[in-house]
């Protein structure tokens, strides 16, 4: 690879905005606050103690979705937030 091909990539990366930054990081902070949930509270999460407990009953767990929605944020909604902030601010 040639050092003219990573210099541009470099330097996008130096001139994106605190605002991009601040979009891009809700969704990996809201899957942090999801395990620090599961982690503080863990008698929320059936799985560690499913005794009678169905498969739906499994599946809805409160930490679970808060994490499920951290990464769709990051990985369906940001992109677009992100590059929309981006060409306004050009």
């Amino acid at each position: 690879m040639s050092v003219d091909v990573a210099q541009p990539r470099l330097e996008e990366r130096a001139r994106v905005s605190p605002r991009v930054r601040a979009v891009l990081a809700l969704g990996p902070a809201t899957c942090l606050a999801g395990f620090g949930w599961a982690l503080l509270q863990p008698w929320r999460l059936t799985l560690l103690h499913p005794h009678g407990q169905g498969f739906w009953w499994l599946l809805s767990e409160p930490p679970l979705y808060v994490v499920l929605a951290g990464l769709l944020f990051r990985l369906v909604v940001a992109p677009g937030i992100a590059a929309d902030l981006e060409e306004h601010e050009q």
